[in-house]
């Protein structure tokens, strides 16, 4: 007689950190998470003991600090913070992909130099491809930079929609090297941009780095949305990511490997959304009764939860998916494509189920799903519209199964 195993889609040593960070999230990041919203400010006690937990070096190696662990594990991390709040996750989310980019592009001085020290998160990164006047279309980026002498490089325009713009250290910035490239992406260089953390109006060798004042937003508060302005930044050669010889003219390719990380980072907080709206609508249907029984007793409300359990499941087994491929060396492109675009609308989804089961009380600032039904719509455009994500499955399908 064959015994069965239990299934499980995690380790013993991921089920031990998701606990871990599930534990920091229901005791300290749910029930500050509508006092920093309310208030937009950052939420510097709770990031400090992230810095504590090591979680702003989950990925980096532990040869620099860091914990060295696999994608998938970090995806399930951002699940859990984003389940508490998904302004926390997007703290750690361009950090990660800063720090992705400098293990697999950056020289070896560059790793030594920042590693480090975001491993331990006393310096975070973000990284900027945005403009005021372009928004999915990245090769038509007008920002631009300049070889002025041997040893650096002149930055001037202006970037938009940067997470942690304004307390970073570093900023992995996409700008145009080579006007005259044809096609137009293959002028495109990251540029690692240093500047005071916090500081508005650099100066020193940091002049002509400029953050004006945060955006200010429907949701997705506490954290910083910025403009970034450089007008005359100076920029060393030597933090051109990659180095001069082998990253000049190549941060678009760059960029788009880490934009499949980023996919699935996004996926994974639409997933982390999606199942705390899941877990209130499930308690709110039944305390709240109407028609001499407790809601989740009608039809209508089970169906509801019935939906959004299933849309959750699935949004989560295709963000695992996307991870997996990604920490097995294979492309990921179309699978972190239909990760973002199914938890992202799942996110959406179940945020406003949640809403209409909770009624008028929804509507309401004294419940939780009001902030999260805000948060919600952000995971609809940030690293690609949903209608971006369709055109890139559908080409890449296309690609794939040429005839």
């Amino acid at each position: 007689m064959s015994l069965a195993t239990p299934y499980t889609d995690k380790t013993d040593e991921q089920k031990a950190i998701c606990e871990m960070v599930r534990q920091f999230a229901d005791e300290q990041i749910i029930p500050n998470a509508e006092h920093y919203d309310h208030e937009d400010s950052f939420p510097e006690p709770i990031v400090a003991q992230m810095k504590e937990l090591g979680l702003f070096g989950v990925t980096i190696p532990e040869e620099y600090g860091g914990m060295g662990l696999d994608l998938t594990t970090y995806a399930m991390i951002v699940e859990e913070l984003s389940r508490g709040w998904i302004s926390i996750s997007g703290i750690v989310n361009t950090h990660f992909i800063g720090s992705y980019l400098l293990m697999k592009f950056g020289t070896d001085e560059q790793k030594q130099r920042y590693l480090p020290q975001m491993a331990t998160g006393e310096m975070r990164a973000a990284f900027s491809l945005s403009e005021p006047e372009l928004g999915s279309d990245v090769a038509a980026i007008k920002a631009s930079a300049k070889k002025v002498d041997d040893t650096h490089y002149e930055i001037n325009g202006t970037k938009m929609w940067v997470t942690n713009g304004l307390l970073s250290s570093l900023v992995f910035v996409l700008v145009r090297t080579d006007p005259q490239a044809d096609p137009k992406h293959r002028g495109l260089t990251c540029f690692i941009a240093e500047k005071e953390p916090g500081v508005a109006e650099n100066t020193g060798d940091y002049k002509g780095f400029n953050v004006p004042p945060k955006i200010k937003k429907m949701g997705y508060k506490g954290v910083e949305s910025t403009e970034l302005v450089f007008d005359g930044y100076r920029c060393p050669v030597d933090n051109i990511l990659g180095g001069e010889r082998a990253g000049l003219n190549k941060g678009f390719a760059q960029m788009m490997d880490a934009l499949e990380l980023g996919r699935v980072n996004v996926a994974a907080r639409g997933v982390g959304l999606a199942q705390r709206a899941l877990e209130l609508a499930l308690r709110y249907s039944q305390e709240r009764r109407a028609f001499g029984k407790p809601i989740a007793q009608h039809q209508a409300i089970q169906f509801k939860l019935a939906d959004m359990a299933t849309q959750v499941e699935a949004a989560r087994l295709l963000t695992h998916r996307a991870a997996r491929m990604k920490d097995a060396g294979e492309r990921s492109d179309i699978e972190a494509g239909m990760a973002k675009l199914f938890a992202s609308e799942t996110g959406r989804f179940c945020a406003e189920e949640c809403l209409r089961i909770h009624g008028g009380y929804g509507y309401s600032k004294e419940y939780e799903i009001e902030r999260i039904y805000r948060d919600a719509p952000l995971l609809l455009i940030g690293e690609g519209t949903s209608e971006i994500q369709r055109m890139v499955i559908g080409r890449k399908l296309l690609e794939r199964h040429k005839i």
